[in-house]
């Protein structure tokens, strides 16, 4: 850990030092993949405790909305999960033990609290989704009055105009906004900015604005035939299906894109009895970024997904008939890092359609801010704008289309910057907390359990009998402990003190992995933190025996083995502390 002494609070120590965040990155590789930082293995261990409250709790004071993230969140923590690497099997089930916390112990969830007394200035966030709720509720809780303004009927955003039911109840959603609004921010709907009320006049009347309005701007295929009857936008389509006003669906549907929207639309259309569906990819269906339960689940319901295919012309008689198609290659990586789309010449075809839903992503629409082209330009890469005055820029408005946690991550970091500047002083900070434990009761046959299964409505045709069902079931509380099982625990530190140390090996002979190590020496890089080590096998030059956090399974095994009890453990965990240095 680092080399900076932390300070102590209540028998746990609390540090800043970039060295021990730099250990977090390594040795937490979930939390450190989440763009809110949720301190997943706590919220894990909760949860298989049986304090699915306390995992709410964790989960909340990190990303707002964990009943609505349990269902529909991205999961870059998955892709990071150290039980999903080569040789361990797959991933834990994150997402879906943050959906059993909710399930569990978040059916009424508490109203937000304050964690700071009022400080008397105001702050107008323009934009119910998760970007504007997530600052408006940080806002709050820092002392601020806070108004939201929003141009839809109802709060929500994306999160309920653009995502069907069957994958977010809305009772879910309704939920968790009023524990925020509830609290004391006030909710304004049906105003849109820039139309209704002049951003000036908030500019005027509060001493900050921030501007997390989203992106309702479709980006449209540019071919001929667009607007042809019985051609949508996703996110139009979308949104007519949620309001409860469907649009004409026909019998053969192709779906134009690639994300979830895509797949959001192909599922509706489906539930609104369309007989065949396809889902038409520039790219492969390797590229896709969407889950790989949300891919199995759209096949399982008979969508078929194409690839190597954009479209070049939609035609018909004053309503589509046919999209003309030309095949398509992968070629370089292009500067995002993801293959270029080559078209192949002479190589077009048509394929029948009676409906096409273009969901090809959407762009923010220009508010007119003061200086909007040049603040948004100079906060490309980071997270939040000044665009002009005190008018702060967040969310997809900034980044454009992104996911619920990215946008929610977002709201908060902008909150957390307006609060600095209208204050001139810092609330909370990121500090690493630090406290011994005990060993592990992990046994090393949890480490074979199989990733447990979400399970959904069957037979898959039961799905359309009501179109808003939700088709995920949720785990029951022996599954949801079962799956919590599996987590190693990353945020165990173990440690060898080489004053206690007889060099006996037994640890070493026991590992399961090659995570302990005798050594010559350590790297460090600039922080002062342990990048590696020079192995040796020889005795007679080995400095020390220490144990490689990054490849360890937690599994204690090495503990039980000692016989001189060298092997200390001490619980890490990256949280927000208030400027007094205690937890949030």
């Amino acid at each position: 850990m680092g080399s900076n002494p932390p300070t102590s609070q209540a028998g746990a120590r609390y540090s800043t030092d970039p060295a021990d965040f730099f250990y977090m990155s390594q040795n937490v590789p979930c939390q450190e993949a989440c763009p809110a930082l949720t301190n997943i293995p706590s919220y894990i261990r909760a949860l298989y405790q049986g304090d699915p409250a306390g995992s709410y709790a964790i989960n909340r004071a990190a990303n707002l909305f964990p009943g609505v993230l349990g269902r529909i969140c991205s999961r870059p923590c998955e892709d990071m999960c150290r039980h999903g690497e080569s040789e361990l099997g797959e991933p834990v089930n994150i997402c879906h033990l943050k959906r059993a916390a909710a399930d569990f112990g978040g059916k009424t969830p508490d109203t937000l609290t304050r964690l700071f007394a009022p400080n008397g200035k105001k702050v107008a966030v323009i934009g119910a989704g998760p970007a504007g709720l997530a600052a408006a509720n940080d806002l709050f809780s820092l002392g601020f009055e806070v108004t939201v303004y929003d141009a839809l009927e109802r709060p929500g955003g994306m999160l309920r105009y653009g995502i069907p039911e069957f994958r977010l109840p809305r009772d879910v959603l309704d939920a968790e906004i009023e524990a925020v609004i509830s609290a004391g921010v006030e909710l304004k709907c049906g105003v849109k900015v820039g139309q209704d009320l002049p951003l000036e006049q908030l500019d005027r009347e509060y001493d900050a604005v921030c501007v997390a309005a989203g992106c309702y701007a479709p980006n449209m295929l540019r071919v001929p035939g667009e607007n042809l009857g019985g051609v949508y936008t996703g996110l139009d389509y979308m949104m007519r299906v949620n309001a409860g006003l469907p649009p004409e669906t026909g019998q053969k549907v192709l779906v134009l894109g690639a994300g979830f929207t895509a797949f959001d639309c192909a599922r509706s259309a489906l539930r609104l009895g369309a007989a065949e569906v396809g889902i038409c990819l520039r790219r492969t269906e390797n590229e896709l970024q969407v889950t790989k339960d949300e891919v199995t689940e759209a096949k399982r319901e008979g969508i078929r997904l194409s690839g190597l295919m954009t479209a070049s012309a939609i035609k018909g008689q004053g309503r589509v008939q046919k999209v003309e198609f030309v095949r398509t290659r992968l070629g370089e990586p292009d500067a995002s890092g993801r293959r270029a789309v080559l078209k192949i010449e002479g190589s077009e075809f048509e394929v029948p359609a009676d409906t096409v839903i273009v969901a090809t992503g959407q762009r923010s629409a220009p508010m007119g801010l003061p200086g909007e082209d040049a603040g948004l330009k100079a906060a490309e890469g980071g997270h939040w704008a000044k665009a002009a005055g005190a008018v702060y820029v967040c969310g997809d408005y900034l980044r454009g289309p992104s996911t619920v946690i990215q946008a929610v991550a977002s709201g908060r970091r902008t909150a957390e910057r307006i609060a600095r500047d209208l204050t001139g002083s810092e609330h909370r900070n990121d500090c690493v907390r630090m406290e011994d434990a005990g060993i592990t009761d992990r046994v090393r046959t949890w480490d074979f359990i199989p990733r447990t299964r979400m399970p959904g409505i069957e037979p898959v045709e039961d799905r359309f009998k009501n179109a808003g069902a939700e088709v995920e079931l949720g785990f029951g509380h022996d599954a949801a402990h079962t799956e919590s099982q599996r987590c190693y625990l990353c945020y165990l530190h173990y440690e060898i003190d080489m004053t206690r140390c007889i060099y006996c090996r037994y640890c070493l002979d026991v590992a399961p992995r090659d995570c302990i190590k005798m050594v010559s020496g350590v790297k460090t890089n600039e922080l002062g933190a342990i990048v590696g080590y020079e192995e040796t096998t020889d005795w007679s030059l080995v400095n020390a025996v220490i144990i490689d956090n990054t490849r360890c399974i937690r599994c204690g095994e090495c503990m039980r083995v000692c016989p001189v009890k060298c092997i200390d453990v001490t619980r890490v965990e990256r949280v927000q502390c208030l400027a007094a240095g205690e937890d949030a």
